[in-house]
């Protein structure tokens, strides 16, 4: 029996910038060297040290009642795994997942984090079998400013989907249609072998 494939929110993001990626990475198994990045060094660092500082934390205002840190779930119904920041426990019963991003709030929720954030509620509510109907983002760089994010099954739908189309590119291993916004390819990794 084959090993089952299992998608990141990570790899989701990826996609979402350009579907290429995938393909780049998973099929052709080129990295695209994260480890030189200074965002992504920088979100790693403050993860740590989040993870260091927040151990006993408890945020209190949005009734949070208990927390786990830096929890792996993985779901092969939805061939989805990850590690989250937080997953947050609500006196009412819920379950939420809590992500730390090293950026800035502008009034803008970016769909990627959006995403990432659904992707881990899903994975929360399959392991715990509790209901999550929101996500929680921090935005370091805004003074550690937390965003709430509503879930409906709609934005749940719309992230499986995603997490498929990603799978089917992996499995098929078929060079998908590149990004539409050409200013993504100014900076990519990749623009050095993605034919045009």
């Amino acid at each position: 029996m084959a090993e089952p494939i299992f998608i990141t929110p990570s790899e989701v993001i990826e996609y979402i910038f350009c579907p290429r990626f995938i393909y780049f990475m998973n099929c052709l198994d080129i990295p695209q060297h994260e480890e030189k990045r200074y965002k992504v060094l920088k979100g790693r660092e403050i993860h740590e040290e989040k993870s260091r500082i927040n151990r006993d934390y408890l945020r209190k205002k949005i009734g949070c009642v208990d927390k786990e840190i830096d929890v792996y779930l993985a779901s092969p119904t939805l061939h989805l795994r990850g590690i989250i920041d937080e997953v947050l426990f609500f006196g009412d019963g819920t379950l939420a997942p809590l992500d730390y991003k090293f950026a800035e709030f502008n009034d803008h929720v970016f769909q990627t984090h959006f995403i990432q954030s659904a992707l881990y509620g899903l994975l929360i509510r399959e392991n715990y079998q509790k209901e999550v109907n929101k996500g929680y983002v921090c935005y370091v760089r805004s003074n550690n400013f937390l965003k709430e994010l509503n879930f409906s099954e709609d934005k749940f739908r719309q992230a499986k989907g995603i997490v498929e189309k990603i799978f089917e590119i992996v499995q098929k291993n078929y060079f998908p249609s590149r990004t539409k916004s050409l200013n993504r390819c100014i900076d990519c990794c990749y623009k050095n072998i993605c034919v045009k």
